[in-house]
């Protein structure tokens, strides 16, 4: 077959079969070797490029599945930080709100403290003006009764008599009576 094809390319050009024979062709060799080229092709496209191309695939898929779940988690994690900043939001309000409260509490139950400490004082100033006007009452009758014996004693003294009882009782009176403010 090799000789027809060589033939065929004699009787075709001539010109062809000179380039060919300069450059030390051997048309059998060549065929040959192209055969072989070709099956070596096949050979690596089953055995080689296709499991090659194969793996490309599933890594562009799996490069394109990780993007896929970065856009998701990326809104995902966008959504978390918003519903973060809502919850940050809330729990401010609410702080300031117990706040508020607390100090409202703490005022009442200042206001409600000064006013039992207000009226305890007062009890306190009642009790005191009441004790102290029982003690300047008790003081005076004992200052008359004292009073009223010293007279006695020394009208007893200066006139040199021994009074009566009715004599003390009147003195006693007249003397209570001037010591009355």
């Amino acid at each position: 077959m090799m000789d027809v094809l060589a033939l065929q390319a004699a009787a075709s050009g001539g010109q062809v079969e000179s380039v060919a024979q300069a450059f030390g062709v051997d048309w059998q060799h060549l065929l040959a070797q192209s055969v072989s080229f070709g099956i070596v092709c096949v050979v690596l496209y089953r055995l080689a490029y296709k499991p090659i191309l194969q793996i490309l695939e599933t890594r562009r898929q799996q490069i394109a599945s990780g993007i896929a779940n970065a856009e998701r988690i990326k809104t995902e994690l966008a959504r978390i930080e918003s519903e973060r900043q809502a919850v940050l939001v809330k729990a401010e309000v609410e702080g300031k709100r117990m706040i508020e409260e607390a100090r409202a509490a703490a005022a009442r139950v200042g206001a409600e403290e000064t006013r039992k400490a207000t009226a305890a004082a007062e009890q306190i100033l009642v009790r005191t003006k009441d004790e102290t006007a029982r003690e300047r009452a008790r003081m005076l009758a004992e200052v008359k009764q004292e009073v009223g014996r010293l007279v006695i004693q020394t009208t007893a003294s200066v006139t040199g008599k021994i009074l009566t009882a009715d004599d003390q009782h009147r003195l006693a009176e007249e003397t209570a009576r001037q010591l009355a403010f």
